[in-house]
């Protein structure tokens, strides 16, 4: 196994340290030639396996130098390798850094010279231009030197780019490219180019569609296909079954790169069209010959001219002189110039008779017979007659009714004047009636015969119903046919149809491949034909185009134009930068913008920003958190110039200092400095920022504030005599502070009422406690609550409430029957307290007697309950039968307790009641 390195480089190569690019669909990668089996090379493959995998490459294409190194200090693997010198291995370190450095400076070179001058675009353009340059001067001596119309060397030109254009020829039918290696098919008509698969199934699905219009003639009839584009048709034997060339003179050409796809390379020599006694001599090519190049020495139309010579796809020509052959009216001669065929009718006016001669009129000198409208009127030879014909010509002829007549019948003949009817023989007239079966069975008669009115037995047209009715009728039943027309997609649904179901009439309508147009046919099988229109598909300016099949045009790149873009500049400046015709809008402007500034007069140095792109916000306000905000949109504005940088020097307001602003920004400004002006108060400084000051002369030189400083808005911060908590009420002032006359608020002891004094606050301040406890009483009830939970019945007071509470309270028994009044603090002290007596404790025996009987009734009716299950489940588990059970059961009788508790207890609990109420002592 070899070296990675070696495997990489490209095996046992003898240019050593040579490098060959190979394109991959990524990239480039690069092949360097490795050292080959050479005596004394180290790292060479040996005949055994290798003991351990090769190194990984380096992403240049060669192992790394520790790899390649530590790969050459192994050496080759087997029983009978060599082991190697310091040396060698020494040797094949610096080979291998020689190869290494070889392949990288073959791969920058490689991307140098592919990069270096051109973009890609610039690379197609060329290719595009050269090839351009082979087709004019393939056909420039026609160019140069051919008359006349120039229609069809134009398609020739057009089909011989899309030939050489890969992806450019498109098959109509299967809308794919048409590739160099497949075998195609072109029509005679246009030229169009199909695949030979695809032009064999439409021939054969043609005509199928075509022949099974009728159950008759399928199969039998040789019907024609058409051309998928121009419908040109064909015979059933035209239909293709081998590939040629163009010219039909070799039979599947093979492919060859100097020659065009599908070409023998051989001359075309076929007939020009119209034909012309010569042939074609292009190499062979597709779409139609060119013009005939061949000169001829040919005259012009009217003869009148010498002969010149000409080409001969051009060889008829006018001299331009009158054409003075004579019109077939006879009396005119054709004033037109020179031209090719028959002279044109005369145009000119006169009076012309009709053929009877009777009316006279103006009419075209072109047409001098015409008929009038009145009938001739002339007396015929017998003498009796008149004609009956209209205006004509010769001479009205024998009267119709002389010589032998027959009778109605046309049994007898009878010879009579021609004033004389022929009558009738008296013979059956035995006419065939028009059902064509019968015949008439009246007498000789005039006038037609009457219908026929035999009754027959009649089968219906569809042939499913027969009905005897008249002869005359014709019997057409109601079933409808159920057959698919020919489209197999709609039912005949036509009336007792005999078996030849018209064809559908519907429109098909469906969309072509194109996507562009719908199918015009009527309704039929199988796929529509393609879309025969073609499209121009064009640059932005329209100098250069390129024709396509309908529907491609969407997938077709537009053809690149070398023109200069043609249109005007956006900007305000009078010329653009030059760039080449492209879509869409043109690159911006990146010349200086030069605009003179209004304020300043210095020019814009900016680039141009007359087409800028403004990133358009708050356009779509999403409606909920659901919404995915819509991406930004950017708009074309005109930006206003940026301001004007230009220093110049500047002092600031309050002239501190001196600095340059830019041009934009002079004029008066603030460094941002507090103003320092002492203000009118002598107490504190101005400060406002750095702004201008009017100085007055009382003001100069002295520091002093001006008009615009800030006023002192402070209030007078001097400390107070000793106990005025009030500060100065004059704002910041100078000298000594006024006495305080202010009045003193002072809440009252329970924290209700504010209490004005108009007192000196010198006198409040200095009372004793007494004096300012009876200032601070408001003369209300203290309104605190006492423990008990009572009023406070003292006068607002400090301090805490005196607890000696005298509100009435009422005191019950513990039973509640027995209760009095007496004074709070007392029963708060326990020194009073009421107790039960005789009556209390009587109802309270009653009462416990009453409980103690209903519980012992409920005990008893619940061991009689217990007793009575006890005895169920005992007769369940011996399983008796029902008669025994109720020989066994005892009856017991309930108490006079167990009958009326329920009505007694309510009686006994009201006597108990009335009873306690009537003993109480409030109850009087």
């Amino acid at each position: 196994m070899e070296a990675s390195w070696r495997q990489v480089a490209g095996g046992r190569g003898r240019a050593r340290g040579r490098a060959t690019a190979a394109p991959s669909g990524n990239g480039l990668h690069l092949r360097g030639a490795g050292g080959g089996r050479e005596k004394g090379s180290v790292g060479a493959a040996a005949p055994g396996p290798s003991p351990s995998p090769s190194p990984s490459p380096s992403p240049s294409g060669a192992t790394s130098p520790a790899a390649a190194g530590s790969a050459a200090r192994r050496g080759p693997a087997g029983p009978g390798a060599l082991p190697t010198s310091p040396g060698a291995e020494l040797m094949a370190q610096r080979k291998f850094e020689e190869i290494k450095k070889a392949n990288q400076a073959a791969a920058k070179k490689l991307v140098e010279e592919h990069f270096s001058s051109s973009s890609e675009e610039e690379g197609d353009e060329d290719l595009e231009g050269k090839q351009g340059k082979i087709v004019a001067n393939t056909f420039i001596t026609y160019t140069t030197q051919t008359d006349g119309d120039v229609r069809e060397l134009e398609r020739t030109k057009q089909y011989l780019n899309e030939a050489f254009q890969a992806g450019a020829m498109t098959c109509l039918i299967c809308i794919a490219s048409v590739k160099r290696n497949q075998a195609v098919w072109s029509c005679s008509g246009c030229f169009c180019i199909f695949h030979m698969p695809c032009i064999q199934k439409w021939a054969k699905d043609s005509q199928f569609l075509v022949s099974s219009l009728t159950d008759d003639d399928f199969g039998r009839r040789d019907y024609p296909w058409p051309c998928p584009k121009c419908r040109f048709e064909y015979k059933r034997s035209d239909t293709p079954s081998r590939y040629y060339c163009y010219c039909g003179k070799v039979e599947d050409p093979p492919l060859d790169p100097w020659l065009v796809p599908h070409s023998c390379g051989q001359v075309c020599e076929r007939e020009f069209k119209p034909p012309c006694g010569h042939k074609c001599l292009l190499l062979c090519h597709p779409g139609p010959c060119p013009p005939c190049p061949k000169m001829v020495t040919t005259t012009c139309y009217c003869k009148k001219a010498k002969p010149i010579p000409r080409r001969c796809s051009a060889k008829e020509w006018s001299c331009q002189q009158a054409c003075g052959r004579k019109l077939l009216c006879g009396q005119h001669k054709c004033e037109n110039p020179c031209h090719a065929g028959s002279c044109p009718p005369c145009p000119r006016v006169s009076r012309q008779k009709c053929v009877c001669g009777k009316q006279v009129t103006e009419r075209s000198c072109a047409s001098p017979l015409w008929h009038c409208d009145q009938v001739c009127g002339k007396t015929l030879p017998c003498g009796n007659h008149t004609c009956e014909q209209i205006c004509h010509v010769g001479a009205c002829g024998e009267c119709p009714r002389s010589g032998k007549r027959f009778c109605p019948c046309q049994k007898s003949k009878f010879s009579l004047p021609c004033t004389e009817d022929v009558p009738t023989c008296g013979d059956s007239c035995d006419k065939l009636l028009e059902c064509g079966v019968h015949r008439c069975s009246q007498r000789c008669h005039r006038g037609p015969c009457e219908t026929c009115r035999q009754e027959v037995e009649k089968q219906c047209r569809c042939g499913k119903h027969t009905k005897r009715m008249p002869c005359h009728k014709p019997y057409l039943c109601e079933t409808k046919c159920v057959k698919m027309r020919d489209c197999q997609k709609h039912q005949c649904r036509r009336k007792c149809c005999p078996g030849n179901c018209t064809p559908c009439d519907q429109n098909c309508g469906r969309t072509l491949g194109c996507r562009n147009h719908k199918c015009p046919s009527v309704c039929h099988r199988g796929s529509c034909y393609p879309c025969p229109e073609t499209v121009d598909v064009k640059c932005n300016c329209g100098n250069t185009k390129v024709t396509v099949p309908c529907g491609r045009e969407r997938t077709t790149r537009p053809p690149k134009c070398k023109e200069l873009c043609s249109r005007p500049p956006t900007c305000h400046h009078t010329s653009q930068e030059k760039h080449r015709c492209h879509f869409g809008s043109c690159p911006p402007c990146h010349q200086p913008c030069q605009k003179v500034l209004e304020k300043c007069g210095h020019l814009c140095p900016a680039p141009c920003h007359d087409q800028a792109l403004i990133k358009q916000t708050g356009k779509h306000q999403p409606t909920g958190p659901w919404e995915q905000p819509s991406e930004p949109e950017f708009i074309q504005a005109a930006l206003p110039c940026p301001p004007c940088q230009v220093p110049i020097p500047m002092q600031c307001l309050g002239k501190h200092e001196v600095s340059p602003l830019p041009c934009h920004a002079v004029g008066p400004y603030s460094c941002k400095r507090v103003c320092g002006r002492t203000l009118d108060c002598q107490n504190h400084i101005c400060m406002k920022e750095c702004h201008k000051v009017t100085e007055t002369e009382a003001c100069i030189g002295k520091n002093k504030a001006g008009p615009e400083c800030l006023q002192c808005e402070e209030g007078c911060s001097k400390s107070r005599p000793v106990g005025c908590p009030h500060p100065c009420v004059l704002p910041c002032h100078p000298g000594e502070c006024p006495p305080c006359v202010q009045m003193l608020r002072i809440k009252c002891h329970c924290k209700i009422t504010t209490l004005m004094w108009n007192v000196v606050q010198r006198k409040i301040t200095t009372a004793d406690v007494n004096e300012k406890n009876c200032l601070s009483c408001c003369k209300d009830q203290c309104p605190k609550e006492l423990p008990c939970g009572h009023r406070c019945k003292e006068m607002c007071h400090p301090g805490e409430c005196p607890f000696n509470c005298n509100q009435k309270v009422k005191l019950r028994c513990p039973c509640k029957r027995i209760k009095k009044e007496f004074q709070c603090n007392k029963v708060r002290e326990n020194q009073i307290s009421i107790e039960c007596d005789a009556t209390c404790k009587e109802m309270k025996r009653k009462a416990s007697e009453i409980k103690e009987a209903e519980a012992k009734a409920a005990l008893e009716e619940e061991k009689r309950r217990q007793q009575a299950e006890l005895e169920a489940f005992e007769n369940r588990l011996k399983g008796r039968r029902k008669k025994n059970r109720k020989r066994d059961e005892v009856a017991v009788e309930p108490t006079l307790w167990q009958k009326y508790k329920y009505h007694l207890l309510p009686v006994c609990a009201v006597l108990v009641l009335g009873f306690a109420w009537y003993i109480a002592p409030g109850a009087s």
